[in-house]
């Protein structure tokens, strides 16, 4: 049974006020607890090191639970510890994953982090399993699968087994065929990511990949560090822990109104307080991140990310892939004068910027992932039940992005159009027929 149910009825009153009765050993002295308090949350961005939010807190959860016990009992302002609360739910949750938070390097590349991955998932499917209302977990586990399994063959991509050969001479291909099927006009209005690709894939290196692949897993650890420690004080002490979140100024009223839909036991709110943790991660957690990406470096980093979408297939049953979601449809004059659109079974749009990523996160995935929950939970279980590390070795295809390209060659289409109507109206949604690739768009 979820908690949601449980907690319908259960006062509002803030985990300071009631106490969370989290401590086991003796109460801490003031000049303990004194050291710790209005400390800043310096590496809350995983990309300042390793560890937890600040590293003058100490990892050991009966120490922190101690000195949070006392800070409450003094009647502190929870603005004044809020690094000791959010660190105590880091290692919490932390934990119970099993990962090592005091090593957790994002930096150290996908090998060194392969464990953390696979554990950090596992946690969020293992959350939507015991409470069918933690939605987010449960999408973010499994697209997790796919987005693993792709940074891994990403790794390799950039290390001499694979390299980038082959690259360069198949988006020119692209570029090429759209020159010969609609004119030099139509391949100035392909979209930005593509053309950057044409022009830096010749000069992309293995260090190039490997800060992209570092400032994803970044990104990874920024979502668990902040939506975790939520996520777990609601399965542990329900609303009253996340009030004192709020209190402490971790996050504002918009989050705790979204734990209370969450909690609410109507599948309408549960759906919308899902909705709103997940505009939190892609929006508050890692927007800046993807926007420092995509800025890398002129157009290699413009051309990596666009590539990222490209590559996507997430497996979250009946979603379609990025490259099929708003494809490139391109409006031109044949030499007859008679007017045509040309079809490209490629994105026109990039996954690091925030408002395309949410128009195909809500146009696909929370729909898509609500009906399973709501419609096929069977089903559904039985696929967040499997082993993770088959779920990602399942999600590892052979590394074909060279191929996916040639093959959106093969695929372009060219129509008679109605220069009257809006281009993104007068198709349907491409059919999927490449070899999925590598998926690196971050859950």
């Amino acid at each position: 049974m979820g908690i949601g149910a449980l907690l319908r009825t259960a006062a509002l009153s803030t985990a300071a006020a009631i106490g969370l009765g989290l401590a086991t050993a003796g109460p801490a002295t003031a000049s303990e607890v004194d050291r710790y308090l209005d400390l800043p949350l310096t590496n809350r961005d995983a990309a300042q090191g390793p560890g937890g939010v600040n590293p003058a807190l100490p990892y050991d959860r009966d120490e922190l639970a101690r000195l949070l016990d006392d800070a409450r009992a003094q009647g502190i302002s929870p603005t004044r510890y809020a690094a000791l609360l959010s660190q105590y739910w880091l290692v919490d949750a932390t934990d119970k994953a099993g990962i090592e938070l005091r090593t957790w390097d994002p930096r150290a590349g996908v090998q060194a982090n392969r464990g953390n991955l696979t554990k950090s998932y596992r946690y969020y499917e293992d959350l939507q399993l015991a409470h069918r209302e933690l939605q987010w977990a449960g999408m973010g586990g499994q697209v997790g699968a796919d987005f693993g399994g792709g940074l891994i063959d990403f790794e390799l991509m950039g290390s001499d087994i694979y390299g980038l050969p082959g690259l360069s001479e198949s988006v020119r291909t692209v570029l090429d065929a759209v020159q010969r099927t609609a004119g030099p006009e139509a391949v100035a209005q392909l979209p930005s990511g593509l053309r950057a690709l044409a022009a830096a894939a010749p000069h992309i290196t293995p260090d190039d990949v490997r800060y992209v692949i570092g400032m994803i897993l970044v990104m990874q650890k920024n979502i668990f560090s902040d939506l975790m420690p939520m996520h777990d004080a609601y399965v542990t002490a329900g609303l009253p822990a996340l009030e004192e979140f709020r209190a402490a100024g971790l996050f504002g009223d918009d989050i705790m109104n979204a734990w209370r839909d969450v909690a609410s036991g109507d599948a309408d709110r549960i759906a919308a307080g899902n909705r709103s943790l997940l505009r939190r991660e892609q929006d508050w957690a890692v927007a800046r991140q993807w926007d420092q990406v995509r800025s890398y470096k002129g157009d290699i980093g413009e051309a990596i990310t666009y590539l990222s979408g490209a590559a996507g297939s997430p497996s979250v049953a009946g979603v379609i892939p990025p490259r099929q979601f708003h494809p490139v449809r391109i409006a031109f004059t044949a030499a007859d004068g008679s007017p045509k659109l040309l079809t490209l079974p490629l994105p026109d749009w990039n996954w690091a910027v925030l408002d395309a990523r949410w128009e195909y996160i809500t146009g696909e995935l929370l729909p898509r992932y609500r009906y399973q929950v709501e419609n096929n939970w069977p089903a559904l279980e039985a696929t967040l039940r499997t082993p993770y590390e088959v779920q990602m070795e399942s999600h590892r295809p052979l590394l074909n992005i060279p191929q996916l390209l040639e093959s959106a060659v093969s695929q372009l289409q060219v129509t008679p159009a109605d220069p009257a109507s809006p281009i993104a109206d007068t198709a349907a949604p491409l059919a999927d027929t490449t070899a999925p690739v590598a998926d690196t768009a971050v859950r």
